[in-house]
């Protein structure tokens, strides 16, 4: 009766490990497609505004257009007496991702 009670058990946690790790390796995601635009448009806007805290991000979209892609995205910046956004656009070659333009516009909302 104890080997069978032990059994149980080891079966048990047999399972919840193996569960675990499904669970686990679930929550990997490979990154979306635009996180390449995104790393290119916080670099630049820190370039820029190399004093600024970047403390919210949002990617807004992409335009194609012929055979030129737009990578839109707002960034939120702090500094010590403002607070501000920043529109960056990112165009590029949809090919070759040869980065044709690069957009930075403040905004106050």
């Amino acid at each position: 009766m104890r080997k069978l009670y032990l059994l149980g058990i080891v079966l048990v946690c047999l399972t919840v490990f193996i569960q675990t790790a499904m669970v686990a390796n679930a929550q990997q995601e490979t990154p979306p497609a635009y996180a390449k635009w995104g790393q290119m448009a916080i670099k630049e806007v820190k370039a820029k505004y190399p004093s600024a805290k970047i403390i919210d991000y949002l990617h807004e979209g992409k335009e194609v257009h012929g055979a030129s892609t737009i990578e839109k995205f707002k960034l939120w910046l702090k500094q010590p007496d403002k607070e501000f956004g920043v529109y960056v656009r990112i165009s590029y070659q949809s090919a070759t991702q040869k980065v044709e333009k690069i957009e930075l516009k403040e905004s106050t909302s």
